[in-house]
């Protein structure tokens, strides 16, 4: 047999506590006990149940003066106990005694509102169009308010009905009884679904419901500068609310297609430009293929294996309008490759003529590696 705790101890009152102040100790109690305040602790339902009983005790006079001289055995033998009948949980309880809403108060009734759904689609551009910023067309299924009834759900030229069931009030009261005497609860008209009014004749091509699927074009701006999976909100683009809700949003994500030419590392662009060996020893001029065309670079003589010429400013735009990023050109130094009889004898003969410091590496650089500078290009 569980022993049940003294009711004054449980709500933390002295024996002489009044009416007012047993009340108050009860409702912070409430509070601190409510699953949605806190969830951690998995013996707040029967906690606050037994602050419903305490309170339920020394809240009525009567029963106050019994337990004051027999505790809960003489309680018992009156044969009464705390009915809890016709809640489903704590939190029915709690909403009874508060008038509904949050754990923190609040109440009056509940809204028939519904935001509507978040739309996303996707939408490919180039990278050029990323740099540059771009239009693009979009096409998704939305949920949007019936263009017959234009969302009242009423067959056009047909009246729309107070709500017999819940006479217009868009909800239904229940009286019930409870650990504080007799309740009303309010709940959302099923009828009507809390609009209190309802359509004599249902709208023949929502069939009622006010709303439709309906496929949707439209024109997106995107910003220059956008990355690969960057989405862009467009606020109440998405479906339509209920009841007068808001609608959602249309989130649109932006896929740049890879661009050969060009690898992106954030705003900077890197691209590789192939040089034979012998251009490279004695120093040449390249093409290279840049977003606004093609750009003449000079290489020095002696440029090695991963050089990077960087071309500032090359890169892509800042989507927040700052510094834009820069191109790094990274140099692949072509070892050529079937030579002929005359090629070898020349190479055997440049071979065969090289000193120790023409293989030295750049001062510069000490002895970096080529992978080291491909990573240092990389980011």
């Amino acid at each position: 047999m569980t022993v049940k705790r003294d009711a004054y101890e449980v709500l933390g009152i002295s024996r002489d506590a009044d009416e007012r102040e047993i009340k108050r100790s009860f409702r912070k109690l409430a509070r601190e006990l409510h699953p949605d305040v806190n969830r951690h602790d998995h013996d707040a339902e029967e906690r606050f149940k037994e602050a419903a009983d305490a309170y339920e005790i020394l809240s009525d006079p009567e029963r106050r003066q019994v337990y004051n001289r027999y505790g809960h055995d003489g309680l018992s033998s009156q044969g009464r106990e705390p009915n809890f009948a016709g809640f489903g949980s704590v939190s029915d309880i709690f909403d009874a005694f508060f008038g509904g809403g949050d754990a923190f108060g609040g109440g009056g009734r509940r809204s028939a509102d519904v935001h509507g759904g978040d739309v996303a689609v996707a939408a490919e551009i180039s990278l050029a169009e990323a740099a540059r910023g771009t239009t693009v067309g979009v096409e998704y299924e939305v949920v949007a308010p019936c263009e017959r009834c234009q969302g009242n759900a009423a067959e056009p030229g047909t009246p729309i009905e107070t709500c017999a069931r819940c006479e217009g009030s868009g909800e239904l009261r229940t009286a019930m009884r409870s650990a504080f005497g007799q309740v009303i609860r309010a709940h959302l008209c099923d009828a009507c679904g809390g609009d209190g009014k309802i359509a004599r004749t249902p709208c023949t091509r929502c069939r009622g419901r006010g709303r439709e699927a309906r496929r949707t074009e439209l024109e997106v701006d995107v910003p220059a500068g956008i990355a690969d999976e960057q989405r862009i909100r467009l606020s109440g683009r998405g479906h339509a609310g209920e009841g007068g809700g808001t609608p959602g949003d249309l989130y649109v994500v932006v896929r740049v297609a890879e661009d050969e030419r060009f690898v992106r590392d954030g705003n900077d662009l890197v691209s590789v430009v192939d040089v034979s060996a012998p251009a490279a020893a004695l120093g040449t001029s390249v093409s290279v293929p840049t977003l606004d065309g093609e750009e003449t670079i000079e290489l020095e003589p002696g440029t090695q294996p991963g050089s990077v010429v960087n071309l500032p400013g090359l890169g892509m735009p800042s989507v927040r309008r700052g510094r834009p990023g820069d191109q790094r050109v990274v140099v692949n130094v072509v070892v050529p490759r079937e030579l002929s009889a005359r090629q070898r004898s020349l190479l055997e003969e440049l071979e065969g003529s090289l000193e120790e410091r023409n293989l030295r590496p750049p001062a510069e650089r000490g002895h970096e590696s080529l992978f080291a500078r491909v990573r240092r290009a990389l980011g």
